[in-house]
């Protein structure tokens, strides 16, 4: 049995927090957060108050997602002999959980206004909403270069990239307001971010969840991983393959190979490392190699499962 772990695969991503991206970020909103419930409240706009607290809650996503990032690097201990890596995987989960929460509220909330219309100044909701589109905009480009790697990075990336749709919303809201003066105009608007937010959310949620219960990650097909596997030379069959996240970037494997006995062990062990770390990125394996002396059953297609 070896175990092979190729540092080169995900050394960068592992060592890149974005800790500039998550410190001007999370400034930028919260001064957004308060400029907009200042003038959500002047204005009795429902669609700038719900926005200013997606907006809360997406600062609150973002410093979970950064504390994430930063306890990856912690080092491996006795007691956790993979360091911290999955903080990264329960960082991504608890900022989709938020966003269900936020999105509960301005369902609510909206709801509740609508059976109840009240007036609000179209031409201060434009002007607010505007300045969003500007904030949340520089904040999900400052997280599109991770945005494919990495599922914590790419939460915050599609809330940031969501908020700047919802603000653009929120400006044609506040166009129609003032053109028509229906009030009705802000709580459809409302439940209109409510939707986009929530559509942009349950992918994530979904994906950290399974990633949390140790699942394959999303993007590698265990069947392909086993029939890449048996192609090799010499290999007979593949059992016991395991494949689960270390953290949002890192994936672990362990599998059992067995093998014919004409090529030597470790010349299947390296071809099989190299093999699941190029073509699926799958840094950290485990890989037992066994020939039909090692097996107490004449039938080594018995050992499969």
């Amino acid at each position: 049995m070896a175990h092979h772990h190729h540092d080169h695969g995900h050394d960068h991503a592992a060592r890149d927090t974005f800790t500039s991206a998550f410190a001007i970020g999370i400034l930028l909103n919260l001064g957004f957060v308060g400029v907009e419930a200042l003038y959500g409240f002047w204005a009795d706009s429902m669609a700038l108050l719900a926005d200013a607290g997606h907006n809360l809650s997406d600062v609150l996503g973002l410093a979970l997602a950064w504390g994430g990032a930063v306890l990856t690097r912690r080092r491996p201990s006795p007691r956790f002999s993979y360091g911290l890596k999955k903080s990264s995987i329960l960082a991504a989960l608890f900022n989709a959980l938020f966003l269900l929460v936020a999105v509960g509220a301005i369902i609510a909330e909206a709801i509740r206004r609508l059976g109840n219309p009240e007036p609000t100044d179209g031409s201060t909701v434009m002007a607010v909403a505007a300045i969003g589109i500007v904030v949340n905009g520089v904040t999900a480009w400052l997280f599109a270069r991770g945005r494919s790697r990495d599922i914590n990075i790419r939460g915050a990336f599609l809330h940031m990239a969501g908020d700047a749709l919802v603000s653009v919303a929120v400006v044609a809201a506040g166009f129609l307001i003032a053109a028509t003066g229906k009030a009705w105009i802000d709580p459809v608007t409302s439940l209109a971010v409510a939707a986009v937010v929530l559509w942009g959310t349950w992918g994530l949620l979904t994906e950290s969840a399974l990633m949390t219960l140790a699942g394959v990650p999303k993007g590698i097909d265990p069947e392909l991983v086993q029939k890449s596997l048996r192609t090799l030379p010499g290999v007979i069959d593949v059992h016991h393959l395991h494949i689960w996240p270390l953290s949002t970037t890192e994936t672990a494997l362990t599998v059992h190979i067995l093998v014919d006995g004409s090529l030597g062990r470790d010349v299947t062990l390296r071809q099989a490392h190299a093999s699941v770390h190029q073509m699926f990125g799958i840094a950290h394996s485990t890989i037992q190699v066994e020939t039909s002396d090692d097996c107490p059953s004449e039938d080594p297609v018995r050992l499969s499962s």
